[in-house]
């Protein structure tokens, strides 16, 4: 049985888009003279669908599609994921469903057992759980088909509850000659490695082959790397997709004898920071695209690493031509904040434009000095030039019809050093999931491994950190040095310790006390935040749902 796997990137809602995927990739698999093609989960909605799943119009234009697509088939069998509706008089409306076709018809269907309710999955709010397990028959092939989590059985990164359920040992039981998972699974800068365990340790413990297609693209904040792969019973993989984008890769299954690997070497990008690279510049052009409202993106370019890394990335993923630029300096900038947004500006070939604000800055304080007297210069006033930069930048996106960018990053982010209703302003945080110490590091390394000669200045690489929103402002005068601030906020966000197992790593209590303090004290400004790119376990966003008003402390 020659067999293909092939990850697409479907949009969601895009039932005529999505479907044209299908065709072309069932139609290329026919050519190639394949017996079976495995698409990923959902691949007909995309995933994750959420409340569209409410709309009884979509369902039923899904459902009509599903029979198309398996009135279309030929000698090529298609294994694809879809939403079925749910026969039984009482639970959900619905199925997460794998479904089988060939010459022109249905040939067997099965649905998801291990339904997520954690992070940013929200699966048993829509669907009905599978509760029978049965091999479906190909070729007299018996194929054990999982849905995602079904695979997943209690080996998350991080693990939020403990099934009592093993869907794949379970078709095993059944007679399974291969494991197959069509899955959605969102990337994380870890999950390659912890896929490779999990899907060897199946493959070993049940002394059978597993053939994993993964989806690949971008939804909102979520990305998926694809990673598709085939793994026999040794727990060896044998053949793999291209990460981060959509592609294929195939083997042959001889009954009762390992896969033989007929194509497709696989690639998956072995440092981490040119993981992160590749998913920020797939998240950020598959929300251009996806989102159809613009093809351009504007940048407050204000010589800092921040805002330099988010325009190098806007470059690579749109093009130069499609980034547009502001540097707006103000009575505290220094001089080489100008100076090094116009070097960058130059090597990336993108247009960039330079609005003082201290004018308005002072109109501003004119106007309220009436109210505040003889106050001294505080808060307000710094959060006020970043909120004229904000309104400049929002004004030239409504004007010009471009999408801005959020250029904040995690650690800004998790203590609030950020502005609500200024820097924090854009349609999407392309670095909002990078720890400050990670920005550095992405930096340095696409300018030393990914274009091999200096994109990003030294001189902004080296200056110490400032928000320049008062006289010789630096970051280090109200926050610890990054490295130890970092340290504190992953262990206390993605690790989720308390204070005194985060003090027991070497830090002073205190200043651990202070930062998760910080933490806890900023979950109204995230709430308002831009979209946030996921790249790790425990993202701000959809995956980390905080009270605003509560009070524990």
């Amino acid at each position: 049985m020659k067999i293909r796997l092939h990850q697409l990137n479907p949009t969601i809602g895009d039932l005529k888009g999505n479907k044209s995927l299908i065709l072309s990739a069932l139609n290329e698999a026919e050519q190639a003279g394949m017996d079976l093609l495995i698409l990923p989960e959902m691949v007909v909605t995309g995933y994750p669908v959420q409340d569209l799943l409410e709309n009884p119009g979509f369902r039923d234009e899904v459902y009509r599609l599903n029979r198309e697509l398996a009135e279309t088939t030929g000698n090529t069998a298609l294994l694809f994921g879809s939403l079925t509706p749910n026969l039984e008089a009482n639970g959900r409306k619905m199925c997460n469903s794998a479904i089988l076709a060939r010459d022109g018809r249905r040939l067997a269907i099965t649905h998801k057992t291990l339904l997520p309710t954690y992070d940013v999955f929200d699966d048993l709010r829509y669907f009905e759980p599978n509760r029978e397990f049965k091999c479906m028959e190909l070729d007299g092939v018996r194929l054990g088909v999982t849905i995602c989590e079904d695979i997943w059985y209690n080996e998350n990164e991080v693990q939020y509850h403990t099934y009592d359920i093993d869907p794949a040992r379970e078709l095993k039981e059944d007679g399974a000659d291969l494991i197959i998972n069509i899955s959605a699974s969102p990337y994380t800068k870890t999950k390659h490695e912890n896929r490779l365990h999990m899907l060897g340790k199946h493959a070993m413990e049940l002394q059978c082959p597993v053939l994993y297609c993964n989806q690949v693209g971008a939804h909102t904040e979520i990305v998926f790397d694809g990673d598709s792969m085939a793994v026999n019973s040794n727990g060896i993989p044998v053949s793999g997709t291209t990460a981060f984008s959509p592609s294929s890769t195939e083997l042959e299954y001889k009954q009762n004898v390992q896969l033989d690997h007929l194509r497709g070497d696989g690639w998956y990008p072995e440092s981490e920071d040119e993981r992160q690279f590749n998913a920020i510049k797939l998240g950020l052009k598959d929300y251009i695209e996806k989102t159809g409202v613009t093809d351009t993106v504007v940048v407050g370019l204000s010589g800092g690493i921040d805002s330099a890394l988010t325009t190098v990335i806007a470059a690579e993923a749109l093009g130069a031509e499609n980034v547009r630029a502001i540097t707006m300096p103000g009575e505290f900038s220094s001089s080489g904040s100008v100076n090094d947004s116009q070097l960058m500006a130059g090597k990336l070939g993108i247009d960039l434009e330079e609005i003082s604000i201290q004018g308005i800055f002072e109109e501003f304080t004119g106007a309220l000095r009436p109210l505040f007297g003889d106050l001294p210069f505080g808060v307000a006033e710094e959060n006020l030039q970043s909120r004229i930069r904000g309104t400049l930048l929002m004004t030239y996106s409504n004007k010009f019809n471009t999408f801005l960018l959020a250029t904040g990053n995690k650690s800004e982010y998790a203590v609030g050093y950020s502005t609500l209703y200024g820097d924090m302003n854009g349609a999407i945080a392309p670095i909002g999931d990078l720890y400050k110490t990670e920005v550095y590091r992405l930096a340095r390394w696409l300018n030393r491994e990914h274009f091999k000669t200096e994109v990003i200045p030294e001189s902004i690489l080296e200056k110490p950190p400032s928000a320049e929103l008062r006289p010789d402002q630096k970051d280090s005068d109200s926050l610890p040095e990054y490295d130890t601030l970092d340290s504190i906020l992953y262990q206390y966000i993605e690790l989720q310790k308390s204070m005194d197992e985060i003090a027991a790593s070497g830090i002073d209590k205190k200043v651990v006390q202070k930062i998760t303090t910080l933490v806890d004290r900023q979950e109204f400004k995230r709430f308002q935040a831009a979209p946030i790119i996921k790249l790790s376990s425990k993202s701000f966003g959809t995956g980390r749902r905080q009270p605003l008003a509560q009070n524990l402390r």
